[in-house]
């Protein structure tokens, strides 16, 4: 199975010593195994894993839980979670590294600039990878501007769920300004679900900022999306009539993700106040943007490219200023 994983590994009766126990990037023990680590006074620790042909008795629960073991795997059954759960080791940066987090970022009404943001946030995260979950959108890479980069799009890739290791995702993808795109491409066609849960999930593995860019509407992508993520981002207009399809939007979006907020881009033609938005929506307001000058003309001809202090990028950062207060999801479960 470690094969498999494509992790080494190394047998032992027991550790060496505390700083070898901590080091390793996955701890795998039966439940004599387990006994004896705990005899030892060892601490608790990450991805310490119980392999079992049978489950353990009810004396052996207090050492296991004393332990931190976080998963009990049944053999032959859960083969496969064993796997699963090394490469998620192998790729894993470095000790108590964290998993990437999640964002969702989702128009509360038409032509609210949704994919614009979201892809101003992938710019802006330092790393990142930026999927475009919208099977009927125009593609995302004319927005990001790297329709013309040689790399994959939804229609080349062939997922039907499962597991893809990051390393291999991010050398297959157009990349810009840190951010590897998924696009649906010029081609458009389907998105499935089980492969945007495998992208997902790789890019979180890496420990980059996935931001995904959803239609408006619920289908099993988006449902996929929203259960994934750290945060989801619905953009509005400040005018009466967007309010108003926000705040239906927010409704369904909530009920999946409680994890939710509103970004709010002016002009205001009426003198709505963001704040005024995020009561009218029903939501806590996360940043507001006046319009960016000349954005229609940059996305035209070269894609976006963000300036330090442009209103896009300023709202970006504080969006994900608030996502760093979110704790992600840490290691395998």
């Amino acid at each position: 199975m470690a094969a498999a994983a494509g992790v080494r590994i190394v047998h032992v009766a027991e550790p060496s010593s505390a700083k070898v126990w901590t080091a390793a990037s996955a701890v795998v023990v039966d439940v004599d195994g387990a006994r004896r680590c705990a005899a030892l006074g060892l601490a608790r620790r990450a991805r310490l894993f119980v392999v079992t042909r049978t489950a353990p008795d009810a004396d052996d629960w207090p050492t296991l839980i004393a332990l931190g073991v976080q998963r009990i795997l049944l053999l032959p059954d859960e083969d496969g979670a064993v796997v699963a759960l090394l490469s998620d080791a192998a790729e894993s940066r470095g000790d108590g590294a964290s998993r990437g987090a999640v964002i969702a970022v989702i128009g509360g009404c038409g032509g609210a600039g949704a994919t614009v943001f979201a892809t101003a946030l992938a710019q802006c995260a330092g790393g990142a990878l930026l999927v475009d979950a919208d099977a009927w959108g125009g593609g995302i890479d004319l927005v990001m501007g790297t329709e013309g980069e040689q790399g994959l799009r939804w229609p080349d890739l062939a997922l039907q769920g499962g597991r893809v290791a990051w390393e291999a995702l991010h050398a297959a993808l157009p990349s810009r300004y840190g951010a590897a795109v998924l696009s649906v491409g010029r081609r458009g066609g389907a998105v499935d679900a089980a492969a945007v849960d495998a992208v997902v999930s790789a890019g979180c593995r890496g420990g980059v900022t996935v931001v995904c860019d959803l239609p408006r509407r619920p289908d099993p992508v988006v449902e996929t999306v929203l259960s994934a993520a750290d945060l989801v981002v619905v953009l509005t207009p400040a005018d009466v009539r967007s309010c108003a399809s926000a705040a239906r939007v927010a409704g369904w979006v909530a009920e999946a993700n409680a994890n939710i907020g509103l970004v709010v881009r002016g002009p205001a033609p009426g003198g709505l106040a963001a704040s005024d938005v995020a009561r009218t929506v029903g939501l806590p307001l996360l940043a507001s943007m006046r319009p960016q000058p000349g954005l229609a003309a940059t996305l035209e001809h070269s894609g976006l490219r963000l300036r330090r202090r442009s209103p896009l990028a300023g709202a970006a950062r504080r969006v994900l200023a608030v996502l760093n207060r979110v704790p992600a999801e840490a290691g395998a479960a």
